[in-house]
This record gives structure tokens, sequence and C-alpha cells, in this order.
């Protein structure tokens, strides 16, 4: 790909430049669309802040307490910066300050946040002069440092907003999906899964006839989105593949399930790798009392945990403070 910058040149090289963005939470596999699917949310989200630096590279500053690397190789953000670079001029360097509100491990995207929202201001600091599919592509070399997979259910929505379909990742095809309002409870115990570990108890063969229903089910929920069907949406939300084993790392998954359904949600289930669990609901009264459902039980096992009523992001990465005069839209 040839630079559409000249990035010797002073005015493309603003060192006084910065660019602060907000990179959301997303929640993968919607259930039955184990890769494929995946939808960001306005709460919660990372804070990030991206400069030039004089010297080439990549310059990672942790402000939070997780202690995650700061070797970029290592680091998710700094993966995916590097990828960016490959196709940059070799003088180019980056300053990252990473502030991460989104608990590594939860399961709501924390390294997809870190990965997407470094590549998304650093293009801002560029002038945008690559796509939201290239940033995409960019981003997915994080994906791959966290869970040793290059997947783009949680980057696509990150960057895209919205829901996301996934239709192919090499050669890279992303489709963007409306939907009808949705209210979105989360709750997060507050345990660890790897996303490493998720994957590797998963079948690597299924039975026709499982795949056949989950083949229905992934239809049903596009067409439920689509359609503005809230009904349609809920019978799709059942995953017979991923659900049944992953489900065994995460207390009260079939207690809460249940309860919440009985409470009003439409569906829900494991958000991304869990440990966190998602629920959709129609309207706000009912995402409240799901969370309230949530809470008890996770009060009666004694297990701390935090929940998040919100809704779904259309805008995925916000521009928060760029001191760039341009228009801030990716």
């Amino acid at each position: 790909m040839e630079n559409k910058l000249d990035l010797n040149s002073p005015y493309e090289m603003d060192f006084s430049a910065i660019v602060k963005v907000q990179a959301p939470a997303t929640v993968a596999n919607m259930v039955c669309g184990f890769d494929i699917l995946g939808f960001a949310v306005n709460e919660p989200y990372d804070q990030m802040q991206i400069r030039f630096q004089e010297k080439p590279g990549i310059t990672i500053i942790n402000d939070d307490d997780y202690n995650l690397p700061t070797d970029p190789e290592k680091n998710v953000a700094g993966a995916a910066l590097l990828a960016m670079m490959e196709e940059l001029p070799s003088n180019i360097g980056f300053e990252l300050t990473i502030k991460k509100l989104i608990k590594p491990g939860s399961g709501v995207g924390s390294s997809a946040a870190s990965s997407a929202g470094a590549v998304a201001a650093a293009n801002r600091l560029l002038h945008h002069c690559f796509s939201k599919q290239d940033l995409v592509r960019f981003a997915m070399n994080g994906e791959k440092v966290a869970s040793g997979v290059k997947h783009a259910d949680n980057i696509a929505p990150c960057i895209y907003g919205g829901v996301t379909l996934i239709r192919s990742i090499f050669p890279l095809d992303i489709v963007a999906l409306t939907a009808p309002p949705l209210f979105v409870t989360i709750v997060h115990p507050q345990i660890e899964v790897k996303t490493s570990d998720a994957r590797s108890i998963l079948q690597q063969k299924v039975l026709l006839k499982d795949a056949i229903k989950q083949w229905g089910n992934i239809a049903g929920l596009v067409a439920g989105l689509l359609q503005s069907d809230y009904a349609l949406i809920g019978r799709s939300l059942e995953d017979v593949l991923i659900e049944p084993v992953r489900s065994i790392l995460i207390p009260g998954f079939d207690q809460i399930k249940a309860q919440s359904k009985e409470a009003g949600a439409l569906g829900g289930g494991i958000s991304g790798s869990g440990p966190s669990i998602f629920m959709l609901s129609e309207t706000e009264a009912t995402a409240q009392k799901v969370a309230g459902v949530m809470h008890q039980i996770y009060n009666n096992l004694k297990l701390d945990h935090h929940t998040y009523v919100t809704t779904i992001n259309h805008s995925g990465v916000r521009f928060v403070d760029s001191f760039i005069t341009e228009d801030a839209a990716l």
C-alpha cells in the first residue's frame, strides 16, 4: 500500500497534536454467532491518548494498575500499531498512553478496545489515511497477541460501531447490520477467563444436526435485527455448540440466564469468552430488572461482580479531545 502522506513534512508530523479517544467495550458472538457477530456498547470504555514522538518506534505508558506489558510486541495496542507502521515511513514514532477501564479478561473486548483504540487514534493523527477495514486488519494483530487468533468479532464493532457481521476473515469482509433499539445488561463476575483457555476447550468437530440448528439461529438473529423483530431475536439467541462447553467456567450461568428471561429479557449468554454474561431487553425497565436478578444471584453466591445497564454504541471509537483542526469522524 502506498502511503498518502508525506510524514517528513512539518505539517504532517505535528508534534503538538494530541488525539484522545474512548474505545468501547464489545460483546462478541451474540450467543450463536461464534467469531462472526458482535456489537459495541456505550459503557464501559478505555481511555487512550496518542501523539507523535521524535524517535521512531512506539512508547507505551500505562495509566492504570493492571501492569500490562509496555513492550509493543507484547502489548495488544502496540502490536496493532506495529502492523500499521509497516505501511508507514520508517521515521514515524508514536507515544501511546492507555487508561484501561475495561478489565483484562472480563469478556467484553478489553484487548479489542486497546487494539482498535490505538489504531483509530493514530489514524486521526495521520489525517485518516487508512480505511475502517484497514484499521480492523491492523487491530486484529492485537487480538493475536491476546488469544493466539486473529479474530475480528470484537474489533469490527469497536471500529465500525453498532452490530457487525464478519462474513470472512481472509479476505476480510465486514457487514454493518442495522438493529432496533436494545438495552444491554452485563454482569462481570470478578473472576478471569483467559480467551486462549476458553478457546482451547472447544470441540473441533460438531454434529451436522447441531450445525444446522446453529446456522438457523444465526440467520434468524440477523433477520430479527434487520426486521426489528424482537420475538425473532429472542428465539434466535440460542447456542448449541459453544455455550454448553464454556458455561461450565462461569459460576451461576444457568441460573442467571433462566431468571433473566423470566424477568423479561429477550435472551443472551456469554459475552465473548466470558466470564461476563449479557442479556438483551426491549426496554430499560426490563434491563434494570435483569440487573437486579444478576446482582441477587451473585450476592447469594458471595461472588464480587460489576453490572452495567447500557445501550448499543453506534459510533464505535469516539474522539473526545483531538487537538487537530479537522473533522474527527473516522
